[in-house]
């Protein structure tokens, strides 16, 4: 707003402007954590002069990613195909009914970086409409054409099959890094949804039998930044089972990954929590922005890398990423998951808040950890940055043997002088300016952050995080979900789909303008899950229809009946003719939020097990085949679609406790607790819940008539298909049970 442009939000007026002017458009699309888009703001938006130029001879509409993905998805695509690159600012020139027909992202004040300044682009561009304006239309045409072709699956459908999982596999082997861990070079960025296929898919084989998921392939290698964590056995010690050659690549691959980068730079080794890329191939140098989504997708890694092999590190970072998110991106008092922190202050500022010289540490520690810390996280005179060669980014660089024996200290003696160290920088780091922390509250990573904040605490007996995700879930279904007619008959009894949902429950600013932006299917897909995984940590059936009716208004909403597959946006919604809005898109790929189409099918998977409606199964089959004809070739950025293809293909094994009164339902729970299973739920009811009116349709037809309900016994039962085993009352048999059930898929 201090900006000496005149924005225009986007909007029919813009768009109205433009057309009586017969003006260009300048499209420039952001975000508050973008670093770059901080740079092109103050070195040419800021400039009186550019100004000047930019409103005398274009429109200039301004928009945050954030708020309006759909708005940027697409113009992503059109800056693609003029340019051959993407991202952020993303820096677009329209015409006046907003079709693009050129394009980039930073362009710098002056020439430089390889690109034009953004003054010459600005006059050549301005000139090109008006003397070449045959051409820049029919430049247009092909852009948009282009935008077309690009999110068009038509006639590409085939059989879903198992063999996309195998070809995502083969394409995360290829792309491994097997010296740092990740896939490809730098920059590297982590790919949650591609992780968590992996880890399942180990997590499979290693609870077959003979095998072993505590066993260590990589014993003596990763060096732990936690004191308490565990020391992995090594294969071949007693009790260990000797792993098979996929075991092993797969742990290897897993384990690699998830150690590098939480020791590395990318993770904030102080506050905790993940910046969102690397700028190297070690995970040493990041960009420093840290994002809600990145942290809460990473947090179901750690926690089901835990659970798959062991590692009490993994545990460890898990709870560390919780520590983080509770400080930085929680809204403790109403509930709900900020959307991010900034990675600056300024722009001469890179990453300054969360890096050290060595005298910043002197400072503040003392000798003994001066010496500790710097061994510990690699603090020398010179460090990694080069914007001031001074700055260390802390990274894990020795083990505490290591720092023990060049200190010729007792190891525990350097643990307890790198806590000492620790809290102390943390402490003088919390005085600097701090980077801007993004509080809007949006409905999909919100969603998101609560899944995986249940998925936690049920795994790691946290029960402060399950209390915070189910507060948040709250406030998402009271605020954003805009009951239809009939929606508050359906929460209580039958189906409706006339409510909607929003995308935004709350601006960062709290004198911000009020607007509802709607819905988007990532909003719909995400919330439908995450109102599921309520439902399993609390047993109240609210959640589960809830769940209900936002799956049928996104089916209402999204689902091509024609061809299958979703939509990412509703074509009802007011502005959809905007620009090059009214092009379709079904995504498909990660990107860097798991993708809305199988996510949308994963829900729908979920649904159906629960309800036994072919509906909700025939949909999911429907939008899978739409892209299996193509989803192989999209490697690892495809893996929430195999995701979605396991749920699809593989039988469900759904467990439920009935805790008596005897005290054995918290060591029956602990069975599937432990285990890792896409396909696997878990309830944990007390005798008095299992009635038909508070159970789904599929449970409600079996659960009540158990003749074990009035013995006062606590028992498990394990249904596989449509079919449960005869109920068990130990531990043992419990475990028995759910391995031969995983066994039979």
């Amino acid at each position: 707003m201090h900006q000496p442009i005149r924005w225009h939000e986007w909007a029919a007026e813009a768009f109205a402007i433009a057309q009586r002017e017969n003006k260009p458009m300048l499209l420039d699309i952001g975000a508050v954590w973008c670093h770059w888009c901080h740079v092109m703001d103050r070195e040419s938006y800021d400039d009186p002069e550019l100004a000047a130029i930019v409103n005398e001879h274009f429109i200039a509409v301004k928009v945050d990613r954030d708020e309006r993905p759909d708005i940027d998805s697409r113009y992503q695509s059109a800056v693609q195909a003029v340019s051959g690159q993407g991202g952020w600012p993303l820096t677009a020139f329209l015409t006046p009914d907003g079709k693009p027909f050129y394009g980039g992202t930073y362009f710098p004040p002056n020439d430089g970086y390889g690109r034009p300044s953004f003054r010459r682009v600005l006059l050549s561009i301005a000139n090109a409409y008006k003397e070449k304006h045959g051409d820049v239309v029919e430049q247009a045409a092909m852009v948009e054409n282009a935008i077309v072709q690009a999110e068009s699956f038509h006639g590409r459908s085939g059989r879903v099959s198992t063999s996309v999982v195998q070809a995502i596999q083969e394409s995360a082997f290829k792309m491994f890094d097997p010296q740092h861990g990740g896939f490809g070079s730098a920059p590297k960025f982590p790919h949650p949804s591609a992780l968590e296929l992996l880890i399942e898919r180990y997590a499979r084989v290693a609870s077959l039998p003979g095998a072993d998921p505590s066993t260590s392939l990589r014993a003596g290698e990763g060096v732990r930044p936690y004191t308490n964590s565990a020391e992995p056995r090594s294969a071949g010690q007693p009790g260990a089972a000797v792993p098979t050659k996929d075991q092993e690549e797969l742990r290897n691959l897993i384990v690699t990954t998830l150690e590098h980068m939480a020791l590395g730079g990318v993770y904030d080794q102080l506050a905790g929590g993940f910046h969102r890329y690397s700028v190297d191939e070690r995970w040493v140098v990041p960009h420093f922005e840290k994002m809600s989504y990145d942290n809460s997708e990473l947090l179901k890694n750690y926690v089901h890398a835990y659970q798959a092999t062991g590692e009490e590190f993994f545990a460890d970072v898990a709870r560390d990423i919780i520590r983080w998110m509770d400080e930085w991106l929680s809204d403790r008092e109403r509930g709900g998951f900020y959307a991010s922190q900034d990675a600056d202050i300024n722009m001469d500022d890179d990453g300054d808040y969360f890096t050290w010289t060595l005298d910043e540490a002197r400072a503040v520690l003392t000798e003994e950890e001066t010496q500790a810390a710097a061994l510990r996280y690699d603090i020398n005179e010179i460090g990694e940055m080069h914007h001031n060669p001074a700055k260390n980014v802390l990274y894990v660089r020795a083990s505490l043997d290591d720092i023990a024996a060049r200190m010729k200290l007792p190891p525990n003696r350097i643990a307890e002088l790198l806590e000492s160290a620790k809290r102390k920088m943390y402490a003088a780091r919390l005085q600097r300016p701090t980077p801007f922390v993004d509080k809007t509250v949006y409905v999909g990573w919100n969603s998101l952050c609560v899944s995986a904040y249940l998925e936690a605490a049920k795994v790691l007996h946290l029960p402060e995080a399950r209390r915070f995700a189910l507060h948040s879930l709250d406030r998402i279904l009271s605020r954003a979900w805009k009951r239809g007619d009939s929606a508050e008959n359906a929460v209580g009894g039958s189906r409706s789909t006339g409510g909607s949902l929003l995308h935004v429950v709350a601006y960062s600013d709290p004198d911000a303008e009020h607007r509802e932006v709607q819905g988007l299917l990532d909003d719909y897909a995400f919330t439908v899950i995450a109102c599921l995984d309520a439902y399993e940590a609390s047993c109240d059936l609210s959640y589960f229809k809830f769940a209900q009716v936002i799956a049928d208004a996104m089916i209402d909403r999204f689902f091509d009946a024609t061809s299958g597959g979703f939509f990412d946006s509703d074509p009802a919604a007011g502005g959809t003719s905007l620009g090059v809005l009214a092009t379709r898109r079904k995504p498909l790929q990660d990107s860097p939020t798991p993708a809305g189409n199988p996510m949308a099918a994963v829900a729908l998977m979920r649904l159906h097990h629960y309800t036994g409606d072919s509906g909700y199964r025939d949909r999911a089959e429907q939008t899978l085949e739409t892209f299996a004809g193509v989803a192989e070739q999209f490697g690892i950025f495809a893996a929430t679609y195999g995701i979605a293809v396991l749920h699809l293909l593989d039988k469900p094994v759904q467990v439920v406790v009935i805790a008596g009164e005897d005290g054995k339902a918290d060591s029956l729970q602990a069975a599937p607790t432990a285990r890792f299973a896409f396909t696997k739920t878990s309830l944990r009811l007390e005798a008095s819940q299992v009635v038909p009116s508070n159970l789904p349709p599929i449970m409600a037809a079996t659960l009540p008539h158990l003749p074990q309900l009035s013995s006062g016994k606590s028992f498990a039962v394990v249904c596989s298909g449509y079919s449960c085993k005869a109920p068990v009352f130990e531990a043992d048999e419990l475990r028995e049970a759910m391995q031969a059930a995983l066994r039979a898929e």
